[in-house]
């Protein structure tokens, strides 16, 4: 479906979500045969180049999927946008669309959240370089903070270990996040009715949308897969990617 411009393409982590919402068992020889007809090497290791290309728009935010920019990075190296710049802003601004704007624009939401401009809900994510991409130092929602590093609650000063994320105020403040709804909810006071104290916005503009609307991830190459190897091509190039052997981010950076 990539190749299609009227898709919107969508990626998660497939293996537990299959096993768990199809319950299915590990221990049951027939649940792992029809787990593994679904979920093929071959077609997982051509997301990452897909993902790389920009072919595939949108992410889910979960742990198991942001591995992916990384392993790109290492086996195939800069964009043709980042040769010679000594930097990925690239390759960052691509990987970080497909899970802020091009969601937000996907699902009409895009006039108020999924990226930070001037006009935008002040919604920012806060990081110390040592820790980036694992453990942020502060959540902004609304320009209130909702979550941030803080030391031990029962300590006199906000350093004392252990120096964990937990929640602040911002949540239990209404005005700080927004419902989106359809805009005739609206229009008919149904929504009214409900005496909400939270904002309530009308989502827009998601059905004249297509995959020419996808920040940095518009690619539409012509597809093929093959029946009995699912050997996967783009553009009649063979789609591909090794099994990463070193994972970054992972248990030792949650040490400390």
């Amino acid at each position: 479906m990539v190749g299609e411009g009227n898709e919107l393409d969508n990626w998660d982590y497939a293996n537990r979500l299959l096993i768990v919402c199809d319950h299915l068992s590990k221990n049951i020889p027939e649940d792992v045969a029809f787990a593994e007809s679904r979920i093929r090497a071959e077609t997982i290791a051509a997301e990452d180049v897909l993902h790389n290309l920009g072919a595939i728009s949108m992410m889910s935010s979960d742990s198991q999927a942001m591995g992916r920019c990384g392993e790109n990075k290492v086996q195939r190296g800069s964009l043709a946008k980042d040769e010679g710049t000594g930097a990925d802003n690239f390759r960052v601004k691509r990987y970080v669309s497909k899970y802020t704007i091009n969601p937000a624009i996907s699902q009409g939401m895009s006039e108020v959240i999924g990226s930070v401009e001037v006009g935008k809900l002040a919604d920012l994510v806060v990081w110390d370089p040592a820790w980036f991409g694992m453990k942020p130092m502060t959540v902004v929602k609304s320009g209130l903070i909702a979550q941030a590093m803080m030391g031990d609650p029962n300590a006199s000063i906000p350093t004392v270990q252990p120096i964990l994320s937990r929640p602040m105020f911002a949540p239990l403040i209404p005005s700080t996040f927004i419902l989106f709804v359809s805009q005739s909810s609206i229009t008919s006071g149904a929504i009214a009715s409900y005496n909400l104290r939270s904002r309530v916005l009308p989502v827009k503009n998601y059905r004249n949308i297509g995959k020419r609307d996808m920040e940095f991830n518009d690619v539409m190459p012509k597809m093929s897969v093959d029946p009995e190897s699912y050997r996967v091509e783009a553009d009649g190039v063979h789609v591909t990617a090794e099994a990463a052997e070193r994972l970054l981010l992972t248990q030792g950076g949650c040490v400390h």
